[in-house]
């Protein structure tokens, strides 16, 4: 046998173990194996049944993720050709499912005779979030074995749900509370003495009232909530293939269906989003041995908005937390927010109150410093100004135990000048969360010049845990995310000033598929934090343009949502943007003053000046080395700032555009009469990548 697949008699059943970790995959070495562990099984007169299990505590998480666009991914024996040669076999084969039965690990457990599983383990065809559809016989065989409704909401959404849900069902022989191995060697023994003919749900007959009008329902409904991708519609089909069709049929129509989905840009998008955010958590240089800190215990600096977050999100990982502020008022202020949030859970049904008092009772409130001396983690979240931040870092240098790590929530300031004021400059780091921050997935890893690898590793350890996506970033101004939204947002202000609506450019963005258009997501950030940013901009970058659109709205007290009126207008106590005359008139007051003539401008000109502004900043940080990857990038901006899944991020929409369109796009744009020439001078990346021929990604 391979070493992906072990074999082994006990008694007279053979037991067949996918040993292929982490998650059992069905690569080549393991199909390889089972078809020939059946093979001496069955040539073995001793053997009267065959058990499949895997190894650890999972069956199998489907296919091998490592072959991808590989040729072992296509090499025989395909999984087909796999489940094929188990649904032959002559002698009873029998699924334990103790874990994780998936994708084409339940598809091969479908092909087995018999399936026993621990009522726990945990049942899924996923490959939708993939943009794909089961391919390997799921969409036909679990109708037949669980119902066409369960398996058709099962195949569409991709959820996950425990085998004990499925009692009573043709997927499931037997529930086994104990040792599923145990328990499946005893069943085998009965299948065996009881002469159990061998039961293949590729025969089974699917009888369903009006399926006809069942599905078309299915296909309106998905439609409407599928949100321009082309898989889970493509799975409604399928499974009404299982329904309409006899089972080669239909199996033969699911292959098809899976090519097509396989060469859609969806599909390519959700597959690199899938492996950019594996490939975010490797870090080039950093030794594999590298020891990682001890983090049991956080401290929070600050119980503001960020403050109040960060302490939630470590809070919600069962991990003890500090929150220290400087004024009594300020540290109520940010216990009634964090009470408040947990309380607000509890009232819509998403958390028990049990949850709740364990989250508080973790919460310590201090306003003495002397109270974060024997933490593991200090998390620094004060007002985004240097000489604060830099007066805390002296004051954490001072008392912090040797060894506890140093962490600077700031979004845009640089983190070796922080780290610089501290003996310990190896110790610091950036941990930008993203708000709200007990909500938002992204964390922005930000390695200062003297950060020590060890302290960087258990940073992201730490991340895992409280179930952020981590991406690293070296020190520049804003990072990744918001260094390169700057440039998107210019974009957007210069739109005005040529003749767009705010709410035209939020349209023209939300069409495109970003989940909120810039002029609401500043609404809902205040505008007074890029104001902030601006008033240094104009001092430390003189030479680069901006429009003073937004400046003057800011000076007119139009802060955003929490004044009640900023880009748009909003009701007391509504979110709802309602487009303000006052504002229109504020930016053709401003286009007169700059002696601009208003032009039409149009949705396709929109998303691409904005969009190509990131991609262009982008290829900057590349270059750069601020970001390590380009899936890096597009990593940021799907799990941070909105960008639509289905086009992969904004360096990978650019690979699909073509690099050669995209440069000579932005050289059409330097040559409206209005435009900075300098804001569209490719980036050399982007440029050389051009020329040759290539992409961001290698893809």
């Amino acid at each position: 046998m391979t070493i992906d697949t072990q074999y082994k008699v006990q008694g007279n059943v053979a037991v067949i173990t996918l040993d292929n970790p982490p998650v059992n995959g069905l690569g080549y070495e393991t199909r390889a194996g089972i078809v020939a562990s059946l093979d001496r099984a069955a040539a073995d007169p001793a053997v009267a049944a065959i058990v499949l299990t895997g190894a650890g505590k999972l069956f199998s998480g489907g296919a091998d993720i490592r072959e991808f666009n590989t040729p072992k991914a296509l090499a025989e024996p395909t999984l087909h050709t796999v489940i094929r040669a188990v649904e032959d076999c002559a002698k009873p084969v029998i699924a334990a499912i103790g874990g994780a039965c998936m994708g084409g690990g339940l598809e091969l457990a479908l092909g087995c005779h018999f399936r026993v599983a621990a009522p726990q383990a945990s049942i899924a065809l996923p490959e939708v979030r993939l943009g794909l559809l089961p391919g390997a016989g799921g969409t036909q065989r679990l109708p037949r074995a669980v119902g066409v409704e369960a398996a058709l909401n099962m195949i569409v959404t991709g959820v996950s749900i425990a085998a004990g849900q499925f009692r009573n069902t043709a997927l499931l022989d037997e529930l086994v509370d104990g040792d599923v191995l145990e328990g499946a060697l005893a069943f085998a023994q009965r299948v065996v003495a009881e002469r159990r003919p061998r039961k293949h749900l590729r025969d089974m007959r699917i009888d369903y009232t009006n399926a006809d009008g069942f599905f078309q329902f299915a296909r309106n409904a998905v439609t409407a909530t599928a949100k321009r991708l082309p898989a889970p519609v493509k799975c409604v089909d399928a499974v009404a293939a299982a329904v309409a069709m006899p089972f080669e049929d239909g199996l033969r129509y699911e292959r098809e269906l899976f090519r097509q989905l396989l060469l859609t840009p969806e599909s390519r998008a959700l597959r690199h989003a899938f492996f950019a955010e594996r490939a975010a958590a490797k870090i080039p240089g950093v030794p594999r041995e590298t020891p990682t800190r001890r983090v049991e215990t956080i401290a929070v600096i600050g119980a503001g908005t960020m403050g109040t977050g960060i302490a939630m999100a470590f809070l919600n990982a069962g991990m003890p937390v500090t929150l220290l502020e400087m004024t009594g008022d300020a540290l109520d202020r940010g216990m009634s927010t964090i009470r408040g949030n947990y309380e607000s859970s509890v009232a819509k049904g998403k958390l028990a109150r049990e949850q709740l008092d364990r989250a508080m009772a973790l919460l310590k409130p201090t306003l003495a410093y002397d109270d974060v001396r024997s933490v593991d983690l200090v998390i620094e979240a004060v007002f985004e100004e240097m000489d604060i931040k830099r007066q805390v870092f002296q004051k954490l240098d001072a008392i912090a135990k040797p060894g506890a790590i140093l962490a600077t929530n700031t979004s845009t300031l640089d983190v070796n000048a922080i780290a610089a004021v501290t003996r310990r400059p190896q110790d610091v780091i950036g941990l930008h969360f993203f708000s709200p921050a007990n909500v938002m997935k992204l964390l922005e890893v930000v390695r200062g010049a003297k950060t020590g690898d060890e302290v960087l590793l258990t940073a992201l350890e730490v991340t895992k845990r409280i179930r952020k996506t981590a991406v690293v970033a070296g020190v520049c101004d804003g990072f990744i995310g918001n260094r390169m939204i700057e440039h998107y947002l210019r974009q957007a202000m210069f739109l005005l000033e040529e003749g767009a609506s705010p709410s035209q450019v939020d349209q023209a963005l939300e069409r495109f598929g970003m989940a909120m258009g810039p002029f609401r997501m500043s609404d809902l950030a205040g505008n007074d934090v890029g104001w902030r940013i601006r008033k240094r901009r104009y001092v430390e970058r003189p030479e680069m343009r901006y429009s003073r659109i937004a400046d003057r709205l800011c000076e007119q007290g139009r802060l955003g949502q929490k004044a009640g009126l900023g880009w748009y207008r909003y009701a007391s106590g509504r979110r709802e943007a309602i487009p303000d005359p006052a504002v229109e008139a504020l930016i053709e007051a401003y286009r007169q003053e700059i002696g601009m003539t208003s032009r039409k401008i149009t949705h396709d000109e929109i998303a691409d000046r904005c969009v190509l502004a990131l991609v262009n900043e982008g290829a900057r940080l590349l270059e750069e080395g601020i970001a390590l990857r380009a899936s890096d990038i597009d990593v940021v901006y799907l799990t941070g700032y909105g960008f639509p899944l289905y086009r992969g991020g904004p360096m990978l929409y650019a690979d699909m555009l073509g690099l050669f369109n995209v440069q000579r796009t932005m050289r059409r744009f330097a040559g409206n009469p209005n435009a900075d020439p300098a804001f569209w001078e490719p980036a050399p990346l982007l440029a050389r990548l051009a020329a040759e021929g290539k992409n961001f990604n290698g893809e």
